[in-house]
């Protein structure tokens, strides 16, 4: 599974309302073809933050404007791409504002960065091929 954390402008309601709506009859996950598993995660009851690096936090933090306590965790099945299944979650989730993470970059992408396929430090948002070419030009799997 591969992972991307959303963290939406707005409250955790509207959030959960909004994917009551697009997903509806489904909760704890929310499911997009069973292949995407949507939930939210906290730190108070869950395990967000859990095994992150203190500079990530603080970096998300400096792209939020403040310490987030909750996110919308998208776990994509390997069995498929996942890339346009994940740009129309992160579009429906990031409509109001804020930002997004992933696995491979390391960085928050706004959803204007994430929609264009930008470019940052030669990587786009959730760049799984890149990723995994670079490991195969350094030997790893």
């Amino acid at each position: 599974m591969r992972t991307v954390f959303v963290f939406p402008a707005g409250d955790r309601a509207e959030t959960v309302a909004s994917l009551d709506r697009h997903l509806p009859e489904q909760r704890d996950p929310w499911t997009l073809d069973g292949d995407l598993y949507i939930d939210i995660d906290d730190e108070q009851t869950g395990h967000l933050f859990s095994d992150w690096e203190p500079e990530d936090v603080a970096i998300l933090e400096a792209a939020v404007g403040h310490h987030p306590t909750w996110a919308v965790q998208i776990d994509i099945s390997g069995r498929i791409d996942g890339t346009t299944e994940v740009h129309q979650m992160i579009a429906l989730l990031l409509d109001h504002g804020s930002v997004a993470t992933d696995d491979y970059t390391g960085r928050p992408w706004t959803l204007p960065e994430i929609l264009s396929g930008a470019v940052i430090d030669g990587r786009r948002f959730f760049d799984f091929r890149g990723r995994r070419e670079l490991n195969r030009e350094r030997g790893r799997s």
